[in-house]
């Protein structure tokens, strides 16, 4: 077990890696938790600093996702036994690891961002094909609301039933993995959310299919 905890750890730290934070070195300015609402995601990333950079801060974090499962499940430890945990499992728990490397990294005082953009590189590893109703469900909310926050809860949550409907046993890795992801993008989302319920969420109005015409 000491071999699984190790690549667990390490996913972690893989995770931990925070794209919106590594990459201001790169092109000056503050810490982008400083600006708008203080996550280290893309899409703080987007209202502080623009497309360009929001879309590379992006980049990194789903990249980190692919890396911590597709890598670190099959690294070979010198002098330690291969834990008998089926595969799919260990890909299972350093996704969990990576993500929660995302939303508390250690390199960065246990702050960073909400785990969405690292749970797609996961998914893209895992089970790709979930990214379709996920990303369908996302695109749908974002353009008739206008709510990052909401589309991105919603579309976490059809991953679970969507594995259900596929006929996956509960008991399952995919039905364990995504509700226990869904669970958590709730949980980072929960501000939003609030905000959300108390009529003052921040609105993308300019992706809404359907939005007032002012003037």
């Amino acid at each position: 077990m000491i071999e699984l905890l190790i690549k667990v750890l390490l996913a972690y730290l893989v995770g931990s890696v925070m794209g919106g934070l590594w990459l201001r070195f790169m092109v000056g300015g503050a810490d982008i938790r400083q600006e708008g609402s203080g996550n280290a995601g893309a899409t703080n990333a987007l209202r502080a600093r623009g497309k360009g950079f929001a879309a590379a801060v992006a980049l990194v974090d789903v990249i980190k996702g692919v890396l911590a499962v597709a890598l670190v499940p099959m690294l070979v430890i010198p002098g330690l036994a291969e834990a008998p945990v089926a595969t799919e499992w260990v890909m299972a728990l350093c996704g969990v690891a990576a993500v929660f490397g995302h939303v508390w990294p250690i390199w960065h005082g246990f702050r960073g961002g909400k785990g969405a953009a690292t749970l797609v590189g996961v998914m893209l590893v895992i089970w790709p094909l979930a990214l379709l109703p996920v990303l369908a469900m996302w695109v749908l909310i974002l353009v008739t609301t206008g709510y990052v926050g909401l589309a991105t809860v919603l579309a976490a949550v059809v991953a679970p039933v969507f594995a259900l409907l596929m006929g996956e046993p509960l008991s399952g890795m995919l039905v364990t993995f995504t509700a226990a992801m869904a669970l958590t993008i709730v949980y980072t989302h929960r501000s939003n959310l609030k905000r959300l319920f108390e009529g003052n969420e921040h609105r993308f109005e300019k992706v809404m299919l359907f939005r007032r015409r002012h003037g």
